[in-house]
């Protein structure tokens, strides 16, 4: 089965829900209604990643996601933090957090891989060359990213982060084109071979350039649906999505689809 990461974004910035979900109520009532719909994990962010997006003082970050993490993880739901801070991830670890989504793979903050090492959490390691305003320059965009997320997993391994905890993720968006992105989508099988893989595709700019110009943010969510569908037909772990239960729909489809699926 496809894992759902159910996206809960508590800041105010975030380019699709940026602000919705800052009071402690508000937000664990939609992380339980994206539970309810079918996500597996739901992950907690407290700082944007879009691109021009300024960073978080850790101090801040985690005074918006603590709260939520450890109400989420009180009612036994699994929680994702994504964060870039090692301080961040800590607390969120101890406030009951099982998985670790950092966008700079560790990169961002020297101390990350040291706190993973420490902890049984699972580690989603993006591939990331600084940020999503780094200018995309690739020769072969599958190849590359492939060949820096292997250095990057040999690396946390050394540090001591067991490898069956590490999940990579190519960065949709981030220093990537949309024909970057669409090559990746379609080579997948070239990643899935180097660890469980996790596709961000949801509401992303590219997924935009389908639709009319102007169109709402929630117009993705179709085409997202359909992209979870066929990366799980491509072998890939997991997907993090706004609308949990159009990938669910689309999930069970391909569940029942696949050969030996579900009657």
């Amino acid at each position: 089965m496809t894992a759902i990461l159910g996206i809960l974004n508590v800041t105010p910035d975030s380019f699709s829900d940026g602000g919705r979900w800052q009071r402690l109520d508000d937000a664990v009532r939609h992380a339980e209604k994206l539970r309810a719909a079918g996500a597996d994990w739901i992950d907690v962010g407290g700082e944007s990643t879009r691109p021009g997006a300024h960073a978080v003082d850790p101090v801040e970050e985690q005074s918006r996601v603590i709260p939520v993490v450890r109400a989420l993880a009180d009612a036994g739901i699994p929680v994702s933090i994504d964060t870039r801070n090692s301080s961040t991830a800590a607390a969120a670890v101890e406030a009951g957090a099982t998985m670790i989504n950092d966008v700079s793979g560790g990169l961002y903050d020297p101390h990350m891989a040291v706190v993973v090492a420490n902890t049984n959490a699972h580690f989603v390691v993006m591939h990331w060359r600084g940020g999503a305003d780094v200018a995309p320059e690739y020769i072969d965009v599958v190849s590359e990213v492939r060949s820096e997320l292997t250095s990057r997993v040999a690396e946390l391994v050394v540090i001591g982060v067991q490898p069956e905890r590490i999940i990579i993720d190519p960065g949709l968006g981030f220093s990537k084109t949309a024909e970057h992105n669409w090559e990746i989508l379609r080579r997948l099988d070239e990643l899935t071979a180097v660890a469980p893989v996790l596709i961000g595709a949801s509401r992303k700019r590219f997924i935009g350039r389908l639709l009319p110009d102007n169109a709402p943010l929630g117009r993705r969510d179709a085409p997202t649906a359909t992209i979870s569908a066929l990366a799980a037909q491509a072998g890939v772990w997991g997907v993090r999505v706004h609308d949990v239960a159009a990938t669910r729909l689309a999930l069970d489809v391909w569940e029942h689809w696949k050969p030996g699926g579900r009657p």
